[in-house]
């Protein structure tokens, strides 16, 4: 049932879902936003099979997750398969949280936020990145650094840490 007057209900447990390969600052800027709104904000990894490969395995994600969120006491990290209309319903959430960097996410993500609340009856937040973080993905992020370029700038310290030794595990530059 809508709230009366068409006041927003109080919102209590939001989720920010997504690949996290890896974690950028892009990413922490909406976690940490979300975390001064929201009481309890979930962090969900997406298992996605229909996704090529992760360039970092599940737990790496986690933990990265983990240790870039660790002075959020309301932030926890968990993970997912399947539906997201699923896990919402599973863990009570009442919010999801999603970034867009730019116009073009948005047609995306919109049509995603109305399928969800059509089978979860839960909103869609969406929280503008900030423009020094408008044009980074985990995509362009892992590309520029397997090409040798500086992404210091654009990930925490941890994952900078993680991407290093990965890089360094499978013999590349």
């Amino acid at each position: 049932m809508p709230p009366l007057n068409g006041a927003a209900a109080p919102q209590s447990h939001a989720i920010y879902p997504g690949s996290f390969d890896p974690p950028t600052n892009g990413h922490l800027d909406v976690i940490a936003r979300a975390a001064v709104i929201f009481p309890t904000v979930t962090v969900a990894v997406v298992v996605n099979p229909q996704k090529r490969s992760p360039h970092f395995t599940l737990d790496e994600r986690e933990e990265m997750l983990r240790r870039c969120t660790s002075e959020f006491p309301n932030v926890r990290v968990d993970h997912f398969r399947g539906l997201l209309a699923d896990y919402v319903k599973r863990i009570d959430a009442n919010v999801i949280v999603k970034g867009l960097r730019v116009v073009s996410d948005f047609e995306n993500e919109m049509a995603a936020a109305h399928m969800n609340r059509s089978l979860t009856n839960v909103d869609t937040m969406f929280l503008m990145s900030d423009s020094n973080y408008s044009f980074v993905s985990s995509s362009l992020i892992k590309e520029v650094f397997l090409q040798g370029g500086d992404i210091s700038r654009y990930v925490p310290d941890v994952v900078l840490e993680y991407m290093h030794q990965k890089r360094s595990t499978h013999g590349r530059k």
